[in-house]
């Protein structure tokens, strides 16, 4: 064998030897609501196995699908937390980026707070009103066309609401909680106004003159902004709700209260659905991903007595835990149909 032949082989040996690594760290990115349940359990599993602490960043439900969708490999992330399902523009993403064969997993629910500073009195808003503050285009008085939004204060939008300026904190659009917020009430709301015509229970477009102010993938920046500004509220997952239950308080919504039994019974009406897509081809390739998983969905964790209730999580039912739990273990490969129908259950 010649010197050029011999300096092949070993390259060659080598190449090999450096692509069948593993990577010993799980990379999570996603949702800013699923972040501290995520976090919490990455910490635990750290704790309990000794494996390496898996490293989650808060990105943004859309923002974690466009990292997760970019590719297959070892450079990309292995799973992504979404607090909204996954969508067909996203899957659609995927599957042309190679990732075909996705599972998703179900955390739990949550609920999104409309919630206010602690020193003010409960207050009780109705959908209609929410969508009326934050619309970029309200029905003018007469009801037959849209005008840009005029209100600056709540009793302009109902008398019986109180005078006080109209400043809502709120999820950026790369926020799975501002897509479901505009779902669950921007255009749930339009449906009962006919100004909107054919954008009629579609419409979604909220006002850009600093009434509604975006705030960044943080959800306790959200928190902190409400003690500061005392007539604000505030658009958050229900666990940082609970977690600062002494700063704040929920907004009753259609005169139902966020709280641990109207989410879960799906009465209050900003109810939602909390998921994590993880990305197969990487479950043999990464050191310790089906171990995290297993971890993630033990009773222990997110059944009813669970550390995560405790920490805001909304626990499922037990047989949707169960199917579930089947899901995960078996690999279940999401489909396009199981993403029309917004689910990941076979």
């Amino acid at each position: 064998m010649t010197i050029k032949s011999y300096t092949m082989v070993l390259f060659c040996v080598a190449s090999l030897s450096v692509s069948a690594v593993a990577r010993d760290q799980i990379k999570i990115v996603g949702s800013s609501t699923v972040y501290p349940f995520t976090s919490y359990v990455a910490k635990d599993f750290h704790i309990k196995t000794n494996h390496p602490i898996p490293d989650v960043q808060s990105t943004g439900t859309g923002g974690g699908m466009k990292l997760f969708c970019a590719g297959v490999g070892l450079d990309t992330p292995d799973l992504t937390d979404a607090s909204r399902p996954m969508k067909l523009n996203e899957y659609e993403t995927c599957v042309k980026n190679g990732v075909t064969d996705i599972t998703g997993m179900k955390v739990g629910f949550d609920g999104i707070a409309f919630a206010q500073s602690k020193g003010n009195a409960e207050i009780s808003l109705t959908r209609e009103q929410i969508f009326l503050a934050l619309a970029e285009e309200v029905p003018s008085k007469d009801g037959t066309s849209l005008i840009k939004n005029p209100y600056k204060t709540w009793n302009e939008i109902d008398s019986k609401l109180p005078n006080r300026k109209i400043t809502v904190y709120g999820p950026p659009t790369t926020s799975g909680t501002r897509d479901s917020f505009e779902e669950m009430v921007m255009e749930h709301a339009s449906e009962h106004f006919e100004a909107y015509g054919a954008q009629k229970g579609k419409y979604k477009a909220i006002r850009q003159d600093d009434v509604y102010v975006p705030a960044a993938e943080d959800d306790e920046l959200v928190v902190r902004a409400l003690t500061r500004d005392v007539e604000a509220f505030g658009i958050f997952g229900y666990s940082y709700l609970e977690e600062n239950g002494k700063k704040i308080n929920g907004t009753l919504i259609d005169a139902v209260s966020p709280n641990f039994e109207t989410i879960s019974s799906g009465k209050y009406p900003l109810s939602r659905g909390l998921y994590i897509y993880i990305k197969n081809a990487h479950r043999n390739q990464v050191s310790g991903m089906d171990a995290f998983l297993k971890f993630y969905m033990h009773e222990k964790m997110v059944g009813n007595q669970g550390a995560l209730r405790k920490i805001g999580l909304v626990p499922m039912h037990s047989d949707e835990y169960k199917e579930v739990q089947k899901v995960v273990l078996a690999k279940t490969k999401l489909s396009e149909e199981m993403v029309k129908k917004n689910t990941i259950l076979p």
